[in-house]
């Protein structure tokens, strides 16, 4: 049996009749960028998310790129958080001339260990940045105690995320801004690069409103110097239309981990101490992805690749450890709990249209490759 990581066609098929139209329209008008289908798509997202604002951007990159902007975050600074993350959590700040600096993950959880930041924290330090991996969010408690005792910004890395809690708040709700990706792949995608900003207070919103459009405020004077983060219209209406169904696509996650956890006991992996399953901490974990811990993980990977098992690291070497960084002056064992989970970890297939057939299939050959 074939088990792609992720299939979206079944999932196209459920709102073609509500997409196409949309884009037509769109197509028919020629009106591409920005417009009333952008500010529609912004307020939904902000109702979703529990959120005042929402600003429309190019990706989640530039989300993360626009929220440091925002807050004037450049060179000399310092900004806080996880080695373990999508490379773009980290790019950003490096792109804008900005210092990384890291804190270790939890082990459970794999998100930013937040008993960890008051060490962290320098003259310079000027935000913390938590990533809600795989879909479940951070300590935001501990998060925001930390930021509040040293005047530090807080940019929820929200981009696997949207739609989680902690302890009834939405990601992208809690800290001062919530950055968001709309990558096909995501819970929420589109149909090629796109993201949002959300946050609470007026005035930032209006400045990365500003920013998003090169620093522009009327058209043609610059006070600022932004970007070009705009997000497109084709794309903010297949985000307002696959929002209206994204409950129910969780739902289909949430009850293909159960399945996964009731297969994995039924095979007895677990309690043999081969594989270690995910655990749901935060109020709603909406798994963007469901990630085990397996003894001897390569060649596990390359087992279930035999089997047509579409498997995934995420990811396989921590951002302390890239070429790229190097001159930040990290080696092999400064943050040991990102780099075990580096050479652990494994994304098994958690797509809302995931049949009873294939999780069975993915587990019976996890099962067959440690009976040996």
């Amino acid at each position: 049996m074939k088990v792609p990581l992720l299939d979206l066609k079944p999932q196209y098929e459920q709102i073609r009749e509500e997409i196409e139209p949309a884009l037509l329209e769109i197509c028919r008008s020629q009106a591409f960028i920005l417009g009333p289908k952008v500010q529609e798509c912004e307020a939904a997202v902000a109702a979703y998310c529990g959120a005042a604002h929402a600003v429309g951007v190019t990706s989640g990159s530039d989300a993360l790129i626009l929220a440091l902007m925002a807050e004037g975050i450049g060179a000399g600074d310092e900004v806080i958080t996880t080695p373990y993350t999508f490379f773009a959590t980290v790019g950003a700040i490096s792109r804008l001339g900005a210092k990384p600096v890291f804190v270790d993950i939890d082990p459970v959880t794999f998100n930013l260990d937040a008993s960890k930041l008051e060490a962290a924290v320098t003259p310079r330090t000027k935000a913390i940045i938590p990533v809600h991996l795989y879909g479940q969010m951070a300590d935001m408690d501990a998060v925001m105690a930390a930021a509040k005792a040293h005047g530090l910004i807080v940019i929820e890395d929200a981009a696997q995320a949207i739609g989680s809690e902690w302890k009834g708040r939405r990601a992208g709700s809690i800290g001062d801004y919530g950055c968001f990706s709309f990558f096909p792949s995501k819970n929420l995608g589109c149909f090629g690069d796109g993201g949002m900003v959300t946050m609470q207070d007026e005035a930032k919103a209006k400045k990365s409103v500003i920013l998003r459009n090169h620093g522009s405020e009327p058209k043609y004077y610059h006070q600022l110097v932004g970007g070009n983060f705009r997000l497109d219209a084709l794309q903010a209406a297949v985000v307002t239309i696959k929002l209206r169904h994204l409950d129910g696509w969780t739902a289909g996650r949430q009850a293909n981990a159960e399945r996964y956890r009731r297969l994995f006991a039924s095979a007895g992996l677990e309690a043999a101490g081969q594989v270690v399953l995910p655990q749901a901490v935060a109020n709603r974990h909406i798994y963007n992805q469901f990630v085990i811990r397996a003894k001897r993980r390569d060649d596990l990977l390359a087992h279930l690749r035999s089997r047509d098992v579409g498997v995934e690291i995420y990811y396989p070497v921590p951002l302390h450890l890239q070429e790229c960084f190097r001159d930040l002056g990290h080696r092999e064992g400064d943050f040991p709990e990102s780099e075990r989970a580096a050479r652990e970890t494994l994304a098994l297939p958690i797509f809302p249209d995931l049949t009873d057939d294939m999780a069975e299939w993915v587990v019976e050959s996890i099962a067959d490759f440690y009976r040996g």
